[in-house]
């Protein structure tokens, strides 16, 4: 028995051999195109913020614009729409309570006068990061009546656990004829 490999072993490695630089080369390709990917995405992103990013001074929120205190929770504006305005701060959502027509598109516009807090109304698809410095806006819709509850979701402090609202979600032609009587709607009845 000779110890030299025969012709067949020898062509087997050779074959074993290309086989592997090959996938050695595709994946070093696939790992180039990634970074080139990554690389491309930071620097257009940094060139070009995304769009739809409003932002706000969180230390002049209730001085005055969009949430001082007057123009926070729901609204019909002028073209009929329906806007519910809150800011989440530590420990709480102002106002407490957001009330909502059924079956009708309803815009959420929120932001944060401290720091990251997370909004998640149950029982719907709503669910964002509540950001200070910008405006989180969200479209939904809420199919029938009913109450939800909406917890921060993210930590925010040692009492973050209290920080809570509710989403109270009325008939529609009750809460249009309510709107025709007040310019600000909330779930106090008056």
């Amino acid at each position: 028995m000779s110890s030299q490999p025969s012709d067949h072993q020898q062509s087997g490695h050779a074959v074993a051999e290309r086989a592997e630089r090959r996938w050695a080369w595709f994946a070093g390709a696939i790992i180039l195109v990634m970074l080139a990917v990554v690389v491309f995405t930071g620097l257009h992103w940094a060139m070009m913020p995304p769009s739809r990013v409003e932002t706000i001074d969180p230390s002049r929120l209730q001085m005055s614009g969009e949430f001082v205190e007057s123009n926070l929770g729901s609204a019909v504006e002028p073209d009929g729409s329906v806007i519910v305005r809150f800011i989440a701060q530590q420990y709480s959502f102002t106002p407490q309570c957001l009330l909502v027509p059924a079956d009708t598109p309803v815009t959420l516009r929120t932001t944060s006068a401290d720091v990251v807090h997370g909004l998640l109304i149950a029982g719907t698809n709503v669910n964002t990061m509540v950001v200070p410095g910008y405006v989180a806006t969200l479209t939904t819709r809420f199919d029938q009546p009913g109450e939800h509850l909406m917890p921060c979701h993210e930590f925010c402090g040692f009492g973050h656990q209290t920080m809570w609202a509710h989403v109270k979600v009325i008939d529609k032609a009750a809460f249009f004829e309510q709107a025709r009587q007040n310019r600000r709607l909330s779930c106090v009845a008056r």
